[in-house]
């Protein structure tokens, strides 16, 4: 019987604490190795050309667009990655987000530590991973919530929501998502219609009541 072969990961997270736990995790099994690791989309499309691992774990809030957004800039350079998403938001929305988006799995981070290890062996072997709490919550959200406003976003829309909820301006929004301001304040204007607000102010705390987020101060 022959070896299995190392899975090799690309660990994405912002915090280097969390990607240290996560690297002596992962690599206390012998057919797991960390390749890389970094901390922003941008440095995480850079390492998956680079390195061409066979699993991307990726947390969603990283600084600048989102791993959402990250996902999507990979699959177009890879439409067969594998990218497993690893966060503490565990909200219905950010899990369907993600799995609409490519994602091969969503785990939150209040996951046992084996749930991680599973997570990855299963999305290298090409199959799809949800662990226990976001499989309910997003079981839950499509019993109750079918065909409500945000799930009429479209997956640029909810990125521009989710940086205006940040506090990002139109114009930082169109240098992080690569389009012109005037695209930007368009998908704003769907946005508002969409969500049924007229204001900026009133789509602000839309949008956070939406992502269970706090606003800036």
């Amino acid at each position: 019987m022959s070896a299995q072969l190392p899975i090799r990961v690309l660990l994405v997270d912002d915090h280097a604490v969390v990607r240290q736990g996560y690297r002596r995790l992962l690599e206390a099994c012998e057919h797991i190795i960390v390749a890389g690791e970094c901390s922003d989309a941008e440095a995480a499309l850079r390492f998956f050309s680079e390195l061409s691992p066979d699993v991307v774990v990726m947390d969603i809030a990283l600084p600048g667009v989102s791993g959402i957004e990250a996902l999507r800039r990979i699959l177009l350079l890879n439409t067969q990655a594998k990218v497993l998403m690893f966060s503490m938001y565990d909200e219905p929305i950010y899990v369907q987000r993600a799995l609409q988006a490519g994602a091969c799995g969503f785990v939150t981070k209040a996951s046992a530590p084996e749930v991680l290890v599973a997570a990855v062996d299963a999305v290298a072997q090409g199959r799809k991973y949800l662990s226990q709490d976001a499989a309910q919550h997003l079981a839950l959200r499509s019993a109750g919530a079918e065909g409500q406003a945000p799930e009429r976003l479209s997956s640029r829309e909810f990125e521009v929501l989710r940086l205006l909820v940040a506090g990002q301006s139109i114009r930082n929004i169109a240098d992080s998502l690569h389009l012109t301001p005037k695209t930007v304040a368009n998908h704003q204007s769907a946005i508002k219609q969409k969500l049924g607000v007229s204001s900026s102010v009133q789509l602000a705390l839309k949008g956070a009541e939406l992502l269970n987020r706090e606003l800036p101060d």
